[in-house]
């Protein structure tokens, strides 16, 4: 297993993980398909407000490296779902981690229960 960036700054696991999941965006998007979300339109959708582009492009990439695996659901217009592979399902316990914390030390609140009609 490897860093995913070129300039691979250590061998530390905690480099490691942060030169693939540092940047604002990519949890937040790993973290909305586990609550559910599989479409380009419903991750723009989110609260954060992430742009487009910047969407398109992490979502490229947590295909790239594994986190995510992309499902074409119509060919005209070609449109795709996006779920989580065994490698990102790895993440949940870390997201978890994170509201905790984020509840108890960052001002957030926990988000709602996921219901399924």
């Amino acid at each position: 297993m490897t860093c995913y960036t070129s300039g691979v700054r250590s061998r530390c696991p905690v480099a490691c993980t942060l030169d693939t999941f540092g940047d604002k965006w990519s949890l937040l998007v790993v973290r909305d398909v586990m609550r559910g979300k599989r479409r380009f339109g419903e991750f723009a959708g989110s609260p954060e407000g992430i742009p487009t582009n910047i969407l398109a492009e992490r979502l490229r990439r947590l295909v790239e490296i594994g986190v995510l695996v992309k499902h074409r659901y119509s060919a005209h217009p070609p449109r795709d779902e996006y779920r989580l592979t065994a490698k990102g399902e790895d993440l949940r316990p870390v997201l978890r981690s994170m509201v905790e914390w984020g509840v108890r030390h960052a001002g957030g609140r926990m988000p709602p229960p996921i219901t399924t009609a």
